[in-house]
């Protein structure tokens, strides 16, 4: 295994530490990584109340789940993030839930800015995009694939715009949040469906 892959893993945590540390930090006023903005503070707090709404109320459809549920390769999701990322808030908790049906998936998270050379491994378009799923087989140690920063449509949505007006707006922004609420996780599971179907053939039949 790589050893920049090796160390992460081995300083990451648990999605439910890793909700834990977000109550911590909204209780205490603070935020991941380097900048500690005032407005990085007050996304921790908005994203946490998002993770909670998730947490409880996000579903898998009994079709993705009975499909998820007959993956047999043993891989481990690392994901890096931050508190303050926005996609952060709606991509891990149907992560998470997707990894709770299945024992062959481990999911670790670790924090971007206390993994650089980790990140930069996995850039986006040149960019340290957040969230990044880094799937991993624990047999061979192999990267087997990647996914994010966001869901496939959502993904889209926003190269479009940019396109058409350059930068991402204030208001377009917004409109992603309302994407995420009205899709509740839908595209992230037909996504992760997707990409393990290229590693099981038999998963997509």
């Amino acid at each position: 295994m790589n050893t920049i892959i090796k160390k992460a893993l081995e300083n990451s945590m648990s999605y439910e530490s890793y909700r834990n540390l977000m109550i911590h930090l909204v209780e205490h006023g603070e935020t991941t990584g380097d900048e500690k903005s005032n407005t990085r503070i007050d996304f921790t707090k908005l994203n946490n109340r998002r993770m909670k709404r998730w947490d409880r109320t996000l579903k898998v459809s009994e079709q993705a789940k009975k499909r998820l549920m007959t993956f047999e390769t043993d891989v481990t999701w690392l994901v890096i993030t931050e508190s303050w990322c926005g996609d952060a808030a709606h991509v891990l908790p149907a992560l998470n839930k997707i990894a709770e049906l299945n024992p062959k998936i481990a999911m670790h998270i670790v924090i971007r800015d206390d993994n650089k050379e980790l990140m930069n491994m996995f850039l986006t378009d040149g960019n340290q995009a957040i969230p990044k799923l880094i799937m991993i087989d624990n047999e061979s140690n192999a990267v087997l694939d990647t996914y994010g920063p966001r869901p496939s449509e959502a993904t889209g949505y926003v190269n479009r715009f940019k396109a058409a007006n350059g930068t991402l707006t204030p208001q377009f922004k917004e409109d992603l949040q309302h994407w995420y609420n009205n899709d509740r996780g839908l595209t992230i599971v037909e996504d992760v469906i997707e990409m393990l179907c290229r590693f099981q053939p038999s998963f997509c039949q």
